[in-house]
């Protein structure tokens, strides 16, 4: 629990100046790139003293000239931050829209513009979702999604959702897979112990939507590349898989 204690001390005490600093300037100027770089020193600082070292690799696949869709697989509460801060420039994020309520990190996730998404499977929500990550791919801010919608509780591959596959295949954004592992054995489902280890992040060639007919094909090609870099317990027929 010390590594975990520290993380949360670590993260609560550096928000505050942080927020202080980042949130005025965002609603003054409109810039939201000091925030955002701010969130990043904290997070990767706080990661590299409780002893999470990152190894990243394929990071030279990413488009260069437009923004696109980072979609990983999700085994780890301990994934996001791993996961955001290894990425190349800015990106927006699909997230809980519970975790919009936390004092000082709500807002600024609001004013970096992530967005909000409900689990309630409304249809109307789940399209307002898809219409605002549009908006900013065309503003040239990348989308990062967990794309199995939730954290895999047996580090197994689960069933991907199928909204940002909509996504891709409405904007033509280029697909980044993402393989992360590691961070199973970091922090562990169930437990708020964090313990030292090597988290891994393989980025994929992309794939861009117009080379697949319909949005299965890309759904496939992306669990494909995904499950290419994984440890080969992890792409095992889960539980959810195995009841489909």
């Amino acid at each position: 629990m010390v590594r975990a204690s520290f993380l949360l001390i670590w993260y609560s005490t550096l928000a505050i100046p942080a927020a202080a600093i980042g949130i005025p300037w965002r609603l003054l100027t409109g810039d939201v790139v000091p925030l955002y770089e701010m969130a990043l020193w904290i997070v990767r600082s706080g990661l590299f003293m409780a002893g999470v070292k990152t190894e990243v690799a394929g990071r030279e696949n990413v488009p260069r000239d437009r923004a696109c869709i980072y979609m990983s697989n999700h085994v780890s509460n301990m994934d996001p931050p791993v996961l955001v801060s290894s990425l190349p420039g800015r990106t927006s994020v699909f997230l809980k829209r519970s975790l919009m309520k936390i004092p000082l990190l709500g807002p600024a996730m609001r004013l970096a513009d992530f967005i909000p998404v409900d689990r309630d499977g409304r249809l109307d929500s789940a399209r307002e979702s898809v219409a605002n990550a549009a908006k900013l791919l065309g503003s040239g801010v990348a989308i990062t999604t967990f794309v199995e919608g939730s954290r895999s509780r047996d580090g197994h591959l689960k069933a991907f959702k199928k909204g940002p596959f909509y996504l891709a295949m409405d904007t033509h954004a280029p697909v980044v897979p993402i393989s992360i592992w590691g961070t199973e054995a970091i922090m562990r489902v169930g437990s708020k112990r964090v313990f030292p280890g090597t988290a891994h992040v393989h980025f994929h060639e992309p794939l861009w939507p117009e080379n697949f007919s319909t949005r299965e094909e890309l759904m496939a090609a992306t669990r494909s590349s995904i499950a290419s870099a994984l440890p080969a317990w992890m792409t095992e027929p889960s539980e959810e898989i195995r009841a489909i």
